[in-house]
This record gives C-alpha cells, sequence and structure tokens, in this order.
C-alpha cells in the first residue's frame, strides 16, 4: 500500500486488515465501524475539557455540589442509550482526534502507510504528572494505540502486544504539539518487532519506544 496522508489516510484505517480472511485472525469479531454523527466530536471534545477542568479547579463546595447534580442529570440522560462493545462510535472514528475515544489520546493520524503511521496533537492538563510534565504512564498508552495502528498499516493480521517498553530521554511537556512515528522494524512469523519517536516539533527527541506484536492464533482473544 503507498503512503497515505490526512483525511485519506484515517480513513484507510478501519479499511486495513478488513479482508475475507480477518475473521480468522485470533477470536475477534468483526465490528463494523460504527459512524458518528455531525455533533459527536464536539461531544468528546466537551467531554475532554471537562476532564481538563476537574484536574486544574479548586472550586467552591457550593459550585461542586451543583457540577454533581448536573453530572448526575447528564448520565440519567445517556444512560439508556449504552450499548455493548463494538457499537459505539467511539474509537471508531479515525478522522476525529483520538478516533472519538475519550480513553485515547486526543492526536489526529498524518500518515498511514507500510512504512509507518505518523501522528500529531499533545498532552492535556488532565495527562499532566508534574511539573509541567505529561505523567509518565500516558506515553505507553500513547504508542500502544500507536504501533496497533502500525500492524493494520503494515497490512499484518490483528495483534496483541507482547511486551512494550518505553524509553523516556527528555521532560514531555502538556499543552505543546508533538509528532509521534511508528513503523514495523522486522518480523519474525508470527512476531512484529515494531518501533517509535515521540519528538517536540523542533525535532527533539523525547521518548521512544519498541514492542512485540504477536499475532493471534485461531480463537485467541
Amino acid at each position: 500500500m503507498s503512503e497515505q496522508t490526512g483525511a485519506d489516510a484515517a480513513r484507510n484505517v478501519s479499511a486495513n486488515g478488513a479482508g475475507d480472511d480477518y475473521e480468522h485472525h485470533g477470536g475477534f469479531p468483526v465490528y463494523e465501524p460504527v459512524k458518528a454523527g455531525p455533533n459527536y466530536g464536539t461531544f468528546v471534545e466537551t467531554f475532554r475539557r471537562l476532564q481538563d477542568l476537574m484536574v486544574s479547579t479548586h472550586a467552591p463546595d457550593d459550585v461542586i455540589d451543583r457540577a454533581i447534580e448536573q453530572t448526575e442529570a447528564l448520565v440519567e440522560l445517556l444512560a439508556p442509550y449504552e450499548v455493548p462493545e463494538g457499537r459505539s462510535p467511539a474509537g471508531f472514528n479515525v478522522e476525529l482526534p483520538g478516533r472519538g475515544s475519550a480513553l485515547l489520546l486526543p492526536w489526529k493520524i498524518e500518515k498511514f502507510g507500510e512504512d509507518g503511521v505518523r501522528e500529531r496533537g499533545m498532552f492535556r492538563r488532565y495527562h499532566l504528572g508534574g511539573n509541567g510534565a505529561a505523567h509518565g504512564g500516558t506515553l505507553p498508552l500513547l504508542f500502544d494505540d500507536l504501533f496497533g495502528m502500525v500492524i493494520h498499516a503494515n497490512g499484518r493480521p490483528i495483534a496483541r502486544t507482547g511486551y512494550l517498553h518505553v524509553n523516556y530521554r527528555k521532560i514531555t511537556p502538556i499543552e505543546t504539539e508533538l509528532v509521534v512515528d511508528g513503523w514495523v522494524d522486522r518480523v519474525e512469523g508470527r512476531k512484529a518487532y515494531c518501533k517509535a519517536e515521540l519528538r517536540d516539533l523542533d525535532g527533539n527527541l523525547l521518548a521512544d519506544s519498541e514492542a512485540l506484536m504477536i499475532q493471534l492464533l485461531p480463537g485467541q482473544q
């Protein structure tokens, strides 16, 4: 597959690996991507902003009480629409930051091809570890999700992470635009060894990672 960028790259994250034999790759069900409505991106971003505020405000008790009431009302509003895995738009809409999932970091795909995947984005206040730096635990999440897309972009069957190693080279700042690149370094049968690098816009290496992604056997989950 040739290298692609922007929206074309994002659209192909779902399409890659969806061939005739996809359902035989382990015990994963085949999910049809659930297209988000026109306001879903705003919906997710609103919750991300709320997460930022939860860890960066010190409101008086009466404001906290009002926030609890409004949050409980929102839970009551949304609860009737809860659906099983694979039927929510979260995680399927690759044109949205973090593919529309509040769990994933809100980064956007810039490149998606056999030679690798690139994403651009930033760690937010919610991801703060201390002294302006992203929490160390958020970097493995970024790399692990990236490696899953790298496997798809490389045309390999679905895989699980065998191990993930992160080298923290410099402080990774929050609220600063960064770029992460990942690629398949080598393949040995069912094992794909992947690498990735996280850099700032000046090219400084902030962290790098290597991982073993293992193709699932039939029935494996």
